[in-house]
């Protein structure tokens, strides 16, 4: 639920430039001014826990994510995946892509027309169709039956379904038609991210210089995961991807939650051209025990999920537990760069994942423990019902 906010907050905040300030920022939907305060004074009351003293970074922005408190994009009811949507948002992620996994054309066309009503409503920033056109020996927890080779007409149909929601597709570079699927993006604005794949480096560069031929924006799907390691004599996939990274035309996705990708592992690959995701299932909030991804089953122990064949089946994280470990690491200013402006850029929406006058007023207030306190949607609060 959302209750009209104050139309200002104060104390320390990241700025655009990524560095620490205090002030007063005032906002209607958007920031519209920022009154300059006194940092060290504003700092101490912070560290010190003072209830009305908050840390305020931009709203995450989460382009992975199939569910959450008990409920998965991919199969969930309305109300399930709602309370997944929400879940996220009272956690600091103010822009959500609802993640599919790989389906029947039914099936993932079911999916997208109620994911759309939830993209109408405003509860979610859009849908990622994650497969089915992948590497069935690289599916990870996607389900083997439901892979298929790629096929433009399905991706079209799935397209129609989601009513101008769909923001991007996770296919394998070795698909069939991958330049048609490229070409699909191309027509409708969609973020082609290649991933869960056994392409080798010069199909994978080869797909991704066609992309940057039609203007697409691309990224690489949760990096190292369902993908083969780097070796020095076949760099695949990995080396591909942060080769084109450097090179300014890919940005890459991290599941930097200790699980998928330890913190040696992300701080190694770490640039700005790299980005925090969840990848989270409906076991993210929750107590270990059965759940669900799609049509296959997940046992969550300890907090990391699993499929049957043993494969790690999504995250359970959050974008603000993220972002506080990599903080620790890394510093404030480029763990909001890490959990919010990359991502944002990725998604071509330069007035989210930033503290700047004209910005979507999408905030979000951490104490000194850099746990979410206070959330702020489009100038309004957001208070968990």
């Amino acid at each position: 639920m959302q209750t009209e906010a104050k139309g200002h907050v104060e104390g320390l905040y990241i700025d655009e430039n990524f560095e620490l300030r205090a002030g007063a920022v005032t906002f209607g939907e958007n920031i519209e001014g920022i009154k300059l305060g006194d940092v060290p004074q504003a700092e101490a009351a912070w560290r010190a826990g003072d209830s009305d003293a908050l840390l305020w970074v931009p709203g995450f922005v989460d382009l992975h994510n199939h569910g959450g408190n008990g409920g998965g994009f991919p199969n969930g009811d309305y109300e399930q995946c709602l309370a997944a949507a929400r879940f996220h948002r009272a956690h600091g992620t103010t822009t959500l892509l609802a993640s599919l996994v790989s389906g029947t054309q039914e099936e993932l066309c079911t999916r997208t027309e109620l994911l759309a009503q939830l993209a109408e409503e405003g509860e979610i920033a859009g849908i990622h169709m994650e497969g089915p056109f992948i590497a069935a020996a690289k599916c990870g927890a996607q389900d083997p039956s439901r892979i298929v080779p790629g096929d433009p007409d399905f991706f079209r149909a799935v397209i129609a379904a989601a009513r101008g929601h769909l923001r991007s597709i996770t296919f394998a570079p070795e698909t069939d038609n991958a330049d048609k699927l490229l070409e699909v993006c191309a027509e409708h604005g969609i973020i082609a991210s290649l991933g869960h794949t056994e392409a080798d480096y010069d199909t994978m560069l080869g797909v991704i210089a066609k992309a940057k031929e039609l203007g697409l924006t691309v990224t690489g799907t949760h990096l190292f995961n369902g993908m083969p390691s780097i070796h020095h004599r076949a760099p695949g996939p990995v080396a591909a991807l942060l080769t084109a990274a450097k090179a300014g035309d890919v940005s890459v996705e991290l599941i930097a939650d200790g699980v998928h990708l330890v913190d040696g592992t992300v701080d190694m690959v770490h640039s700005h051209r790299a980005f925090a995701i969840t990848d989270a299932m409906a076991a993210a909030g929750m107590a270990d025990g059965d759940y669900e991804l799609g049509s296959l089953p997940v046992t969550v122990s300890g907090g990391v999920a699993r499929v049957p064949s043993g494969a790690i089946a999504g995250g359970t994280s959050t974008l603000a537990q993220q972002f506080a470990s990599f903080a620790e690491r890394h510093g404030l200013g480029e763990a909001v760069r890490f959990t919010s402006t990359t991502a944002a850029d990725v998604l071509g929406e330069k007035d989210l994942g930033r503290i700047a006058v004209g910005a979507r007023a999408n905030l979000v207030g951490l104490n000194a423990q850099l746990e979410p306190v206070r959330v702020i949607v489009g100038g309004a609060e957001f208070i968990d019902s």
